[in-house]
């Protein structure tokens, strides 16, 4: 059975034809079900050394291309076609995948988030270094927290997983994720993948699900997130993605204050910053209540200030007589 399926891996995927020539690849028109039978599902895999082992006997002096590249490439371009991922990670080296599930998963790491919390280190709140639940995104929205869509481009977000608070912390910049009726399956394979293995696949995946569930988990929050181009859907009704996401992470195990587990724990500290900012929530109150009023006391502030400025001005040139 391991010979038939790695046959079929090889064929279908790696770039070898059936006398054992090199060939052109997998045909990526291939249906979508087969491919997320094979590739996707965890409990469908088997051990990538065998896999390699068939290639080298099949091909001469083993082929001239490694089949960890050669079977990357078509799951680089399936990533690419369903908009998840523009990341070309190092797969023929050593310790090298594991399956080819794992080979997908090496395509999802969040390059940009992880350099970013590696630089900026734990923000401190209340004397605490914590983590706690996500707030929906209807929540931030309401105490001024921004949301734009991150273009997937080579020198922007390399995956979905690429999520980041600006400079500013008023932001939160998310790649656009594109829900089909594969996308809750293919996270929960990857998420089964890092539970079963988590020293060698750490806990990216499950991290970005875990804040995608409580980010999205009801109706309104898709809707906003729709409006803003960070979700887009080809399923039924916002309803049914709302169920899709709030259900993503049930039996799901992760400790969200462990930093070195979680790449997207500096982010949440920092929207929790702005989330407790007082004058943040008022001003979003104002903006969203009475935009004319949040206007006037703008108008007046400024004007304030330029009366006092001018005060001071006058003060400063007087000149007492002699």
């Amino acid at each position: 059975m391991l010979l038939l399926d790695a046959c079929y891996v090889l064929v279908h995927f790696g770039g070898v034809d059936a006398g054992g020539r090199s060939g052109n690849g997998g045909d990526m028109m291939e249906a979508i079900g087969v491919v997320r039978d094979v590739i996707y599902l965890a409990e469908n895999q088997i051990p990538f050394f065998v896999i390699d082992e068939i290639h080298k006997l099949t091909t001469p002096d083993g082929g001239s291309v490694s089949v960890a590249d050669s079977i990357a490439g078509y799951i680089r371009e399936l990533l690419r076609g369903q908009q998840y991922s523009v990341a070309t990670p190092g797969v023929a080296g050593p310790p090298g995948p594991s399956n080819l599930l794992h080979l997908l998963h090496m395509h999802l790491t969040p390059t940009v988030a992880l350099s970013s919390s590696c630089t900026t280190g734990d923000r401190v709140i209340g004397k605490q270094h914590w983590f706690g639940r996500w707030c929906s995104a209807t929540e931030y929205y309401c105490v001024g927290v921004g949301f734009r869509s991150w273009p997937l481009v080579v020198k922007g977000a390399r995956s979905i997983l690429d999520v980041k608070l600006d400079n500013r912390g008023g932001t939160l910049e998310i790649p656009r994720l594109k829900i089909d009726a594969g996308t809750s399956r293919l996270l929960r394979n990857l998420m089964a993948l890092e539970q079963s293995n988590p020293a060698e696949a750490g806990s990216h995946v499950t991290a970005y699900c875990v804040f995608l569930s409580q980010l999205a988990g009801t109706v309104r929050d898709v809707e906003l997130l729709l409006r803003r181009g960070i979700i887009a859907h080809g399923l039924g009704s916002h309803d049914e993605v709302a169920a899709c996401l709030a259900d993503l992470c049930k039996g799901v195990a992760f400790r969200g204050d462990d930093p070195g587990g979680n790449y997207l724990r500096t982010t949440w500290q920092g929207l929790e910053e702005s989330f407790r900012s007082r004058p943040r929530r008022w001003e979003a109150w104002l903006m969203l209540r009475n935009p004319w009023l949040a206007i006037g006391l703008t108008a007046a502030a400024v004007g304030l200030v330029c009366t006092v400025v001018q005060a001071v001005y006058a003060v400063s040139s007087y000149t007492p007589n002699a």
